[in-house]
Formats: C-alpha cells, structure tokens, sequence
C-alpha cells in the first residue's frame, strides 16, 4: 500500500492505519529507539508513544514521507526519553553524543537546535558541501547514533581515524554556523 493511501487512513481516522504503519516501520523504529536507548523495555515503549505521536499528528500533518516523518517522530520520543533516564546521571553513549554536537550549535539543547528550521537548513547545506563518505559518517553517527565501533567495521576505518574526522568535521560546521551567525 503507498504512503499516500496510508496517510489518507489516518485523515479518515481508520485505526487500521495504525496497524499497517506498524506491520511496515515497526523494525524502522526499533532500529532507531534501539540506537538512542539500548534497552528493550525503553524501545517497546518509545515505539507505542511514536504511535500514538503519529495518530495524534495526522491531521492536521500531511507528511511527504510517511517513513521519515515517523523515522523523526520516533527520534524525538527516543531523545525525550533518553533525556528522562539520564537527568540524574548523565552518561553513556548518546550523551557523549549531545555533548559533542552541544558544543557546535548555539541553542539551549541540541535537540532545540535540530528542531530550528533555520539551524536544520544550514547543517543540510553544510552536509551537501562534505564528500559522501563525510555525510553518510555525520549521519549515522548523530542522527541515528551508531556506535564509532560499528562505523569503523562498516567504513574500514579505525575508531581513531573516525574520531578525528568527526572533530574536523564538527569545527568546520562551527565555523560554517559562525559564518551563518548561528553557532557560539
């Protein structure tokens, strides 16, 4: 079934919609709550919140892409909840993550700065300058959050190597979001 039909369901608010988005994203969204949380228990919930965020948002949303509207929705659940568990103890891997975007963009969180269109806008541009080995780095390490050592087995890297290039990679987004006038 397209996209379309499926998001026309959820106008008419036929929860079979519900049913289909899970039978055809549910491993999308595990993958990506999996990346953000690691806990099985914190996964299963995030996915039955994503859903209900997505019920809740369409209408009034009329998505383009079903699967990354929810692919975002799931991300920002994800987040939240990673947020919750660790305000008392702040660590682990998608904390070092935050940490090290945190020191790039100019806003309270760095989720608030991906939420800015304007922020977002820049950061695309600055991907479409960046070779695509660079891109697809910068995206599976802090969008989906993919550990360096699985980035390293899939690149052919080492972690080091991988480490290094992120942080020339995150000052020359600094500099690029300074010449913007966005970053500190």
């Amino acid at each position: 079934m397209e996209e379309k039909r499926i998001i026309e369901m959820f106008w008419a608010r036929d929860e079979g919609a519900l049913t289909i988005v899970r039978e055809r994203y549910g491993n999308l969204c595990r993958a990506i709550a999996h990346r953000l949380l690691g806990n099985e228990e914190d996964v299963e919930e995030c996915e039955n919140d994503a859903y209900l965020a997505l019920w809740n948002a369409i209408p009034p949303a009329r998505p383009q892409s079903l699967a990354a509207y929810l692919g975002r929705i799931v991300r920002n659940v994800a987040l939240n909840r990673f947020d919750r568990r660790t305000a008392q103890k702040r660590g682990g891997e998608m904390a070092v993550l935050l940490s090290e975007l945190g020191e790039v963009a100019a806003a309270d969180t760095v989720e608030d700065a991906f939420d800015s269109a304007q922020v977002t806008a820049l950061i695309a541009a600055f991907l479409r300058e960046e070779t695509e080995e660079n891109r697809w780095l910068f995206v599976r390490r802090y969008w989906h959050g993919d550990p360096l050592g699985t980035l390293a087995r899939q690149s052919g890297h080492s972690e080091n190597t991988l480490k290094a290039r992120l942080f020339r990679q995150r000052e020359r987004l600094r500099a690029y979001l300074q010449k913007e006038g966005v970053a500190v």
